[in-house]
C-alpha cells in the first residue's frame, strides 16, 4: 500500500563494513565512509531524471495542449486537447547544489 521502494531488493548501498557479524557498536564512525559494493558510492545525489518534456517544435513543458474548436448545435466551442504524442523526454538533468540521498540512514535533525 506504500508504494513502490527506491532501493532493489537485496541492495543496500549505505551498510558498513561492519555490518556483516559484528557489533553494531564497533566502526560505527566509518560506517558513513565505507561503503559496500561499490567504493566510489556517496550519500549525494548530483543528477536527477527530468519531468519535462520537448515537443516537435522544441519547447519545453511538464504537458502540451492543442486548442480544437467543437461546434455543437451550431455553438462554437473552443477545449484544449492534451498532446501525448511526439514527445521526446528532458532526460537526467544535473542539480544546482547536491541532495542527501532519499535511502541514507541517518537521522540528520531530531525534533
Amino acid at each position: 500500500m506504500g508504494g513502490s521502494g527506491s532501493k532493489p531488493k537485496g541492495v543496500w548501498p549505505f551498510t558498513s563494513s561492519a555490518a556483516g557479524g559484528e557489533a553494531p557498536g564497533e566502526g560505527s564512525e566509518q560506517c558513513l565512509a565505507r561503503l559496500r559494493g561499490s567504493k566510489n558510492a556517496t550519500p549525494f545525489v548530483f543528477t536527477r531524471r527530468s519531468s519535462l518534456y520537448f515537443d516537435e517544435d522544441g519547447d519545453l513543458a511538464h504537458e502540451f495542449y492543442e486548442e480544437t474548436v467543437v461546434t455543437k448545435n451550431g455553438r462554437k466551442k473552443a477545449k484544449l486537447k492534451r498532446i501525448q504524442k511526439n514527445l521526446i523526454p528532458q532526460g537526467i538533468v544535473k542539480l544546482d547544489h547536491p541532495r542527501i540521498h532519499v535511502d541514507f540512514p541517518v537521522i540528520l535533525c531530531e525534533i
